[in-house]
């Protein structure tokens, strides 16, 4: 059976500062202070960010001090993949499954 993708992740993802920001994640452990270097966002614009981040569980955070780290799960990505992959297999054999109109 086709399972849906998760329409709560893919509205997570789908801001671009939050796919920037997963996209930094998935070459090393950041701090607060790196991403907003790196992005370019304001402090608190990105705390907010990081926040839906990590109630959809996509990131999880370090303390390390006085800074947070963050972290991505890459588990939570390899499924969102699976799901999209189950999605193209079942348009492969789509054109099989053509309904006749009434």
């Amino acid at each position: 059976m086709l399972t849906s993708v998760d329409p709560d992740l893919i509205r997570v993802l789908g801001d671009p500062l939050r796919l920037q920001i997963v996209t930094l994640l998935a070459r090393e452990t950041l701090c607060t202070t790196h991403l907003v270097e790196e992005t370019g966002a304001k402090q608190t614009n990105l705390s907010n960010h990081m926040k839906v981040l990590r109630e959809a569980g996509v990131v999880e955070t370090e303390p390390c001090g006085r800074f947070t780290y963050y972290k991505l799960k890459p588990e939570v990505l390899a499924g969102l993949s699976e799901q999209f992959a189950a999605l193209a297999d079942s348009a492969r054999t789509a054109s099989e499954n053509k309904r006749a109109c009434p």
